[in-house]
């Protein structure tokens, strides 16, 4: 069994985004060690002033927006006459594809000011660049979550573990994606596909991620690996919770500007020029 070792790590960075969100970006990039994926945003802040003006209509094609909501609300609403709350929990998997415009406003409660998620893009295929939109809406208690009794709690968005699956499942990349807490002093093993691109996020405590044990990753950090077959994670005294996202990569060409994601500058020409004569929603209510 291989495994995978380190092949970089950095630290998140402050961005503001919309109508003035301030989060961490992960990364956003294209980068053949992380293809299908390209951004991956932490937003967490106890401040309203940090979040409350959301992001307003804007459209998408070519990608999914992968939404987990740790702590807080956030309105949604589309194109397509969707609308509804993402809580506590809650997943939501917006497959844009041919064209879909919509908004994401964060919702402050009495008492309880904090707003804790995350947000992935996931690129599609040429073959399902134009495909019908879709959403799935996962709710908190769909999400199958495993407690090992060694101190290992593995929450299953996508993808499977141990022979369990996840709710969200029939996507053309393939994805795994596993929200993972260990307790400290503990090993974790995973087997990921070896034709498949996998990364961690740390987003509380610190860790090793590969059995060198040379460099302790903490919170706020991306980790991307090199190939193999198996992860393997350590705590020490501290524990650690992080996302563990894999997919297959798509290999193809990327033009992306803003939040349209195409194979070529002339497929982004037209989409742009769609958006802009009223012509880019495909699919309707």
């Amino acid at each position: 069994m291989t495994n995978r070792k380190i092949k970089l790590s950095l630290k998140s960075r402050s961005v503001t985004e919309g109508a003035g969100v301030k989060l961490k970006r992960a990364f956003s990039y294209h980068d053949p060690s992380l293809d299908p994926f390209l951004l991956l945003d932490d937003f967490h802040s106890s401040n309203p002033e940090d979040y409350i003006r959301g992001f307003p209509w804007h459209p998408h094609r070519g990608i999914e927006t992968i939404t987990y909501i740790l702590h807080g609300n956030v309105e949604h609403g589309d194109s397509l006459g969707n609308s509804g709350i993402i809580k506590s929990g809650d997943v939501q998997w917006m497959t844009a594809g041919s064209g879909i415009i919509h908004q994401e406003m964060p919702k402050t409660k009495e008492n309880d000011s904090l707003l804790w998620g995350f947000q992935l893009w996931a690129n599609l295929p040429p073959s399902h660049k134009m495909m019908e939109p879709r959403y799935r809406d996962v709710l908190k208690e769909d999400i199958i979550e495993v407690n090992e009794d060694d101190g290992i709690k593995i929450k299953i968005i996508a993808g499977k573990y141990k022979g369990r699956k996840g709710p969200v499942q029939d996507i053309i990349t393939d994805p795994e994606y596993l929200d993972v807490e260990i307790q400290p002093n503990r090993e974790f093993k995973h087997l990921i596909k070896k034709e498949n691109n996998v990364f961690a996020y740390v987003f509380m405590g610190e860790a090793y991620f590969d059995m060198d044990k040379k460099e302790l990753i903490n919170s706020e950090h991306l980790v991307l690996f090199r190939e193999g077959e198996e992860i393997l994670v350590n705590t020490n005294e501290k524990p650690v919770r992080f996302l563990l996202i894999s997919g297959n990569p798509i290999r193809e060409p990327v033009a992306w500007r803003g939040p349209i994601v195409m194979n070529t500058e002339e497929e982004l020409r037209i989409a742009f020029e769609e958006y802009n004569n009223g012509s880019f929603i495909k699919y309707s209510e």
